[in-house]
């Protein structure tokens, strides 16, 4: 990591994580490298990555982008779409 590389964390409050990170790993997948160990997924945009921690209780998100526009383009990427999933339920990711 450079020291021009911006993060972010987040929280997603979910009983239902890990349906929502497999779901959004398959949907990103296939046009982006997905990596998943156990509970942990990574998913590497042209801009970034996101690594996801699933518990029982939330899903904790760290976003990494090369710069503060990739930062966002990762945030808006990612989050978008698990809020999209559980839209629903009316959830949304937090961002610290």
């Amino acid at each position: 990591m450079n020291d021009a590389n911006q993060i972010a964390e987040g929280v997603f409050a979910t009983d239902n994580g890990a349906r929502y990170v497999k779901q959004l790993a398959s949907h990103l997948g296939r046009r982006s490298t997905v990596e998943t160990d156990g509970d942990v997924t990574t998913i590497h945009l042209t801009v970034g990555r996101c690594t996801l921690a699933v518990t029982d209780k939330e899903v904790r998100l760290c976003a990494v982008g090369d710069d503060a526009d990739g930062l966002a383009t990762v945030q808006r990427v990612v989050g978008g779409h698990l809020e999209r999933f559980a839209q629903r339920q009316g959830l949304a990711v937090n961002w610290i």
